[in-house]
């Protein structure tokens, strides 16, 4: 292979990190719930991909290749601190603070906080399918679990989170129940 082209396949492989540094952010921060962490697991991602960018075979799975690096660092981390953060010790920052925005933001509040009292491999799954849109194959490729896996831990996970929010707002089911009938 030319210097060229080597050169041609780094950048190349450069400008699709940019682009995906977001989407492992969010996902990396859905994980571990501090912006510092997620960020350093994205940091060493990014980096371990430079390094090891050879090994992607196939282009179109870039995505895959990346979550899985992040799931392994995520799994690096657990292996080397060992320590658990305190949900309740999370303090959840909102920029906009408007009174309009108010309902929203109670409800997303209510999610993240029942999303983090998911078990790891629940959140993880719930967060891949349902936040960043990955299909079950990929899920599966990116935390080396069987495809039936990943089914039963979503199943599992959308359920626990159903039972989670309707008991931190009673009142929701019976508007999910109105609204029902009336449709």
């Amino acid at each position: 292979m030319s210097i060229l082209t080597s050169l041609c396949k780094t950048q190349q492989l450069k400008r699709t990190l940019v682009d995906h540094r977001d989407a492992l952010y969010r996902i990396a921060y859905s994980w571990c719930h501090n912006p510092a962490l997620a960020d350093d697991l994205v940091q060493e991602t990014l980096a371990k991909a430079l390094k090891n960018g050879g090994q992607l075979r196939d282009p179109r799975t870039v995505k895959s290749w990346l979550y899985r690096i992040l799931s392994n660092c995520w799994h690096d981390h657990f292996r080397r601190s060992r320590e658990t953060v305190d949900v309740d010790d999370i303090v959840l920052v909102e920029k906009e603070t408007p009174e309009i925005h108010h309902d929203r933001q109670q409800i997303v509040r209510q999610v993240r906080s029942a999303i983090a009292r998911l078990p790891m491999g629940q959140r993880q799954v719930v967060t891949l399918v349902d936040l960043e849109g990955c299909s079950y194959i990929e899920v599966a490729q990116i935390l080396d679990i069987p495809i039936g896996t990943v089914m039963s831990r979503l199943s599992r996970a959308r359920g626990a989170l159903k039972e989670k929010l309707l008991a931190a707002d009673p009142a929701a089911g019976d508007r999910a129940g109105r609204l029902r009938t009336v449709k």
